[in-house]
């Protein structure tokens, strides 16, 4: 758009569409919903059974529960937010209920903190149970985000905003370029370029070429010259893995955000963590109790209550609020000292919204795998922003939006914006380390113009010498034939789910048990619709066929696209699943999320699929182009044995 104002104006426009279809879709799953249709639709555990409770450091409260059976198609995750609930009145299923957030689930165990500082009268009468809870949160502070740059004039914000949607040209140094040895010519180029850059950097990295090791440097590098920086991600596992790595590199990290959405490997770096370990803390622990004394003896009963009494009480009151208020300031300055005392900022794109952070500026904000970020989300960082530097992939998965009608504008996310408008401040890296030249070869060509290169190391990236890294099995004319849930619509394909587990087991036993038993590889299985998903995890978990497989234990992964952003397996299996007389491919037609499918493996890449129902779309065609041109391609029939 030629305005500026109006496509902030419009995508603002947008967010309000999303905002109002994620809520409806909500509802529509929870609102007078049975109990029995809200566990169907995996937005409810229920019964839950109380396994443990426990403590954090700063008094946090975690339980963790269980339910006998968790459905497949659950919806609770880390971070997200939840009411605990008992039927403790008869019929009255949400009588007593309590709220707080999903810190970890697995299988059929998950566990939580709590919003109280105790744990219930009720928690041990009646049934408990877990609701899922609509957040919007998020949703207002992207709105409010959206209109503080909307309304930006003759300010720092102002210039970046039109500096990111390309009304402005960034401006570039000259200063001296930084090396940091260990980085490739490429890296090094990119990192070049975030010093250079006065306002906007965008390093694009591809699959497997260090984007987030490159981002990290960057930061590192920044530290030289600037005492504290921010450092952001759409998605609290993404912030992690950058905490992990810039606590290696030996730097003073503050980690935002609810201890519950945070790793355990990492709870030291929250402000809850570094608050306990302040030098203050004891004399601010002192202050607390001996206020909760005085407090107490204020509210002590006496059967006579005269004026020398109530002149005792009044003192005692007196004495515990000044203890209280001495404690909030006490609580105040060790938490600005934390604050002060850290190099990094580091929390999500929504976390960057903390009242803990109002009024402050931050040199440089880093904002990672910024191509899966709302617009809206990842303006809230910038708000702060003397200088960007974004780091991403927009021809990886987009970020999920609900709504049909705010899907095609909000799709296209502000790095994707940027990096179109500002080709000078941007740089892709093109050496890539995960996969050897045959799997990369399709995706390199259609998304990154042929200019990646596979590095060195991945000339040794196969399982055994003679056995291929690549392979397309068509299962065209086999009968083959796509499902269609009735409730969910979502499709499944049984007999060629049945194939894929037969191929990989029939692979690994090839490779022979010493192999698979000495060797650490990880397998990963994927389909793009959950239903295949669903039915996979079922045939692998129930039938003995498969106990060989299902012996791998952990390092054996199924799961959709999205499940596997970021991921490397060195075994990966992508069970395409559509087969159909009409051509019909549905989410397949999103070229991006198969881009990710096609890039996790590091050893070996088989696909699974019906050549005469994805054929008639460009891009399935091009790929079979290419798995013909590289000897790749063969019939289904040829690893077909009647056996399993």
């Amino acid at each position: 758009m030629a305005n500026i104002k109006e496509e902030i104006a419009y995508t603002s426009k947008l967010l309000q569409q999303e905002w109002e279809e994620d809520r409806r879709q909500f509802r529509q799953l929870t609102y007078s919903k049975s109990i029995k249709d809200k566990i169907a639709s995996g937005m409810c555990w229920y019964p839950v059974n109380l396994v443990k409770v426990k403590y954090t450091f700063s008094e946090q409260l975690i339980i963790e529960v269980s339910v006998h059976e968790a459905q497949d198609n659950h919806r609770f995750q880390s971070g997200k937010s939840i009411c605990l609930f008992s039927n403790n009145v008869e019929n009255n299923l949400r009588a007593s209920f309590v709220n707080g957030v999903v810190n970890h689930v697995h299988r059929n165990q998950m566990t939580l903190s709590l919003n109280a500082g105790h744990l219930p009268d009720w928690i041990n009468e009646g049934k408990l149970g877990l609701d899922l809870m609509f957040d919007e949160t998020s949703y207002k502070v992207m709105s409010a985000a959206m209109e503080n740059v909307l309304q930006a004039e003759n300010n720092r914000l102002a210039y970046l905003r039109d500096v990111l949607l390309g009304k402005e040209n960034a401006a570039i140094s000259k200063m001296d370029e930084v090396q940091v040895e260990g980085l490739n010519e490429s890296q090094n180029q990119a990192l070049a370029l975030m010093h250079r850059s006065k306002d906007l950097a965008i390093v694009h990295g591809p699959p497997g070429t260090g984007k987030t090791t490159t981002l990290v440097q960057g930061i590192v590098t920044t530290l030289r010259y600037h005492a504290q920086v921010m450092v952001c991600a759409p998605s609290n596992a993404a912030v992690d893995v950058l905490v992990e790595k810039l606590l290696a590199e030996g730097v003073q990290v503050l980690r935002m955000g609810h201890p519950a959405r945070v790793e355990d490997g990492i709870f030291q770096q929250t402000l809850d963590a570094k608050v306990l370990a302040h030098p203050a803390y004891k004399d601010y622990k002192k202050l607390k109790k001996t206020g909760e004394e005085a407090r107490r003896k204020a509210k002590k009963f006496k059967r006579n209550f005269g004026p020398a009494e109530r002149e005792k009480r009044k003192m005692e009151m007196n004495e515990a609020n000044r203890c209280f208020g001495e404690a909030r300031q006490l609580y105040d300055y060790m938490v600005q000292t934390v604050l002060e005392s850290s190099q990094v900022i580091a929390c999500t794109l929504v976390g960057a919204a903390s009242s803990l952070l109002k009024g402050r500026n931050f040199p440089v904000v880093f904002l990672d795998e910024a191509a899966q970020g709302l617009e809206p989300a990842t303006w809230i960082p910038i708000l702060q922003a003397e200088k960007v530097v974004m780091a991403g992939d927009h021809c990886q998965l987009p970020p999920t939006i609900k709504s049909r009608e705010a899907f095609e504008g909000l799709q296209v996310t502000l790095f994707e914006k940027a990096i179109a408008r500002n080709p000078l401040s941007s740089h892709m890296l093109d050496l890539q380390y995960r996969m050897p030249e045959t799997i990369m070869g399709f995706s390199n060509s259609t998304f990154y113009g042929g200019a990646l290169k596979a590095a060195e190391n991945t000339r040794s990236h196969y399982l055994q010498a003679d056995e291929a890294v690549m392979e397309y099995i068509d299962t065209a004319g086999s009968g083959f034939m796509e499902y269609q849930d009735k409730e969910t619509f979502s499709i499944s394909n049984k007999e060629e789910a049945i194939m894929a587990l037969r191929l990989l087991k029939n692979l690994l036993k090839r490779m022979g048990p010493g192999m698979v038993e000495n060797e650490p590889w990880n397998i990963g299985v994927i389909a793009p619709y959950r239903a295949q998903v669903n039915l996979l995890r079922e045939m692998l978990n129930e039938d003995t066929t498969w106990l060989y497989l299902k012996q791998l234990g952990d390092r054996i992964t199924i799961s959709t696209v999205d499940g596997f952003q970021g991921q490397e397996k060195d075994i990966m299996l992508i069970s395409l699943t559509r087969s159909n007389p009409q051509g019909e491919i549905g989410f397949l037609s999103n070229t991006r999320r198969m881009n990710v499918a096609l890039t996790r493996a590091k050893r070996k890449l088989i696909v699974l699929g019906d050549s005469a129902t994805i054929g008639s779309h460009p891009f399935y065609q091009s790929f079979l182009d290419h798995v013909q041109a590289n000897d790749c391609y063969h019939s289904v029939y040829e690893y077909w044995d009647g056996g399993q």
